[in-house]
């Protein structure tokens, strides 16, 4: 028999106090700070320059920043020598005049003109488009997870594993909203990224108990379920911190562009990896999961028809 190693659920009463506060404190945040929205959700315009040679983005930021334009985003598009500058709306200024404004700025500390490539504007009306989208992706993904899970285990399950999804969620938005970091259509794909690592990694756990629930005749329904979590410990902890090394790699040597993008991942792979195991299947032990729940039923007949 397996020896259990860790109580994972034995704690489950300080994980849930835990995981209440960071959820309350993400919901309090989201209420009152809301999250920095990207250009991709507020409008805006988006200038693309270029240069012969590469652009020095801290030098560009810091001329935008002495122009009025501190809010300015500016990344390299494509090659080093591409520059994207995203400006939000400003009242009472033309979209050409924006334009004009904002090459001038660039230009001032620069010994090479940048030419300018294009000039697009984003309305706001395509923005709330955008975010309505957003919020319904979310939401049908989990609808759709709701009906998986249910079909795949038991409706228990699945109320635990959307319940960790949103626990998730929740607290990814909420550390945006604490840190005031951009949230813009890749933040939003990141977050759509965690609901499936997470999913992915409770349904591991699952099965695990599901199995354990059919083989193993004595214990209760917390010491089956917690040799499970022991189990898969291993599992869960060399493709978090995989996943997590690459992830970092991103933040710190993948630009700008995709700089929140990893930063919502490695959140979400940290919450997720702490969700399947305290959050997950705590929530099925608390619905009172029972072995009878995933016994295989037997058809009646059965042993008639398996008869030579």
């Amino acid at each position: 028999m397996f020896k259990q190693e860790i109580d994972f659920l034995g704690k489950r009463k300080i994980a849930l106090i835990l995981s209440s506060l960071l959820i309350i404190g993400s919901i309090v945040s989201l209420a009152v700070n809301g999250l920095k929205l990207g250009i991709d959700f507020t409008g805006g315009t988006l200038v693309e320059v270029g240069y012969k040679q590469s652009a020095d983005l801290a030098v560009l930021r810091n001329s935008l920043s002495e122009a009025g334009f501190s809010d300015a985003t500016v990344q390299n598009f494509g090659t080093t020598k591409d520059v994207l500058i995203r400006i939000k709306p400003k009242d009472g200024v033309s979209n050409a005049e924006l334009s004009t404004n904002v090459l001038a700025a660039v230009n001032k500390d620069t010994a090479e003109p940048a030419d300018l490539r294009r000039v697009e504007f984003v309305g706001p009306q395509v923005g709330d488009e955008l975010a309505e989208d957003g919020g319904l992706a979310l939401l049908y993904s989990m609808f759709g997870i709701l009906i998986y899970v249910a079909w795949r285990f038991e409706h228990k399950f699945s109320l635990g594993s959307v319940a960790a999804l949103i626990h998730d969620v929740i607290i990814t938005l909420g550390l945006f909203s604490v840190l005031q970091m951009e949230f813009d259509l890749t933040v939003l794909a990141a977050v759509l990224a965690v609901i499936g690592y997470s999913l992915n990694d409770t349904i591991v756990v699952y099965d695990r108990i599901r199995e354990n629930f059919r083989t193993l005749r004595k214990g209760s329904s917390e010491h089956i379920m917690n040799i499970s979590l022991n189990q898969t410990l291993s599992r869960t902890l060399m493709t978090s911190l995989t996943t997590a090394l690459v992830l970092l790699a991103l933040v710190f040597m993948g630009g700008e562009i995709i700089h929140n993008f990893a930063i919502a991942l490695l959140i979400g792979v940290g919450i997720g990896t702490y969700s399947s195991i305290y959050v997950a299947s705590p929530i099925v032990l608390a619905l009172g999961i029972t072995k009878e729940d995933l016994m295989v039923p037997v058809k009646e007949g059965e042993e008639i028809d398996e008869m030579p």
